[in-house]
């Protein structure tokens, strides 16, 4: 009996990512997605520029490259081309969070019908360490070697909170995979946004916390406790919308 096996929807491409990311783990979340629904021969993914940059080499489903920032809007055109398709883009905070803040903004609030992973590892990690968006007040980086100073460089954007007063998105989320506990919680939302989208119900996104080792100058260990201590109490887990849950069931 088989106990567990890498997901179809994945290539036996090495993954690229430093040691203790946790990109790997989201990666395999979307590919248990694709494959419990069944639909990666109709599923087209959208790589940003970041870490994720070369996502084509790891899912085993169509892929297209966007310029910085521009998934949710490549999205948007192939979902209205080939409605018949499942469209996801796949995002760190640095591609959603700053240069496309208005593709995810106006592809959300028209309630486009696609699905939007977006990695928020409070950094920018591909180019290095720089402060991102989601950089944590105080927080120590390339860019902000004595701390994030939130009088020069603004609070942190909680991208679901602030999505959340749209009137158009159908599902926004906040997980994390730290741990095992998150990790399934995480699947299930993925999962679901996936499904949303089969289902027509139109924007998804799911806002996943992630460790950066690396760039936090952490041990892996040390950064999934980070999540918990420090990430976590900023950025609260939970569903921050969902259109079309029934009347009482926990969300």
């Amino acid at each position: 009996m088989v106990v567990f096996e890498k997901p179809h929807s994945l290539t036996d491409a090495e993954l690229h990512y430093c040691p203790g990311c946790t990109h790997g783990i989201i990666h395999r979340l979307v590919a248990e997605a694709i494959d419990t629904l069944g639909i990666e021969g109709r599923t087209v993914g959208v790589a940003p520029v970041g870490c994720a940059v070369m996502a084509y080499n790891y899912f085993a489903c169509d892929m297209v490259e966007a310029a910085h920032g521009r998934a949710p809007a490549v999205a948007t055109g192939l979902k209205r081309s080939m409605p018949e398709n499942i469209i996801f883009t796949y995002q760190g905070d640095g591609d959603l969070a700053s240069i496309g803040m208005a593709e995810t903004v106006h592809a959300a609030t028209r309630n486009e019908n696609i699905t939007v992973i977006f990695v928020n590892n409070a950094i920018y990690g591909m180019t290095g360490g720089q402060m991102a968006p989601t950089s944590l007040p105080g927080q120590v980086t390339q860019t902000s070697p004595y701390g994030r100073d939130v009088k020069t460089a603004g609070y942190p954007i909680k991208v679901c909170e602030m999505l959340s007063a749209l009137d158009g998105p159908e599902y926004l989320a906040r997980v994390a995979v730290n741990n095992v506990k998150n990790v399934k919680t995480a699947k299930a939302a993925i999962e679901k946004a996936f499904r949303n989208q089969v289902e027509g119900k139109g924007f998804s996104l799911i806002e996943v916390i992630s460790s950066c080792p690396t760039n936090w100058g952490m041990t892996p260990e040390a950064a999934l406790k980070w999540i918990d201590d420090k990430m976590i109490p900023y950025y609260p887990l939970g569903v921050y919308k969902d259109r079309s849950a029934k009347e009482g069931e926990a969300k």
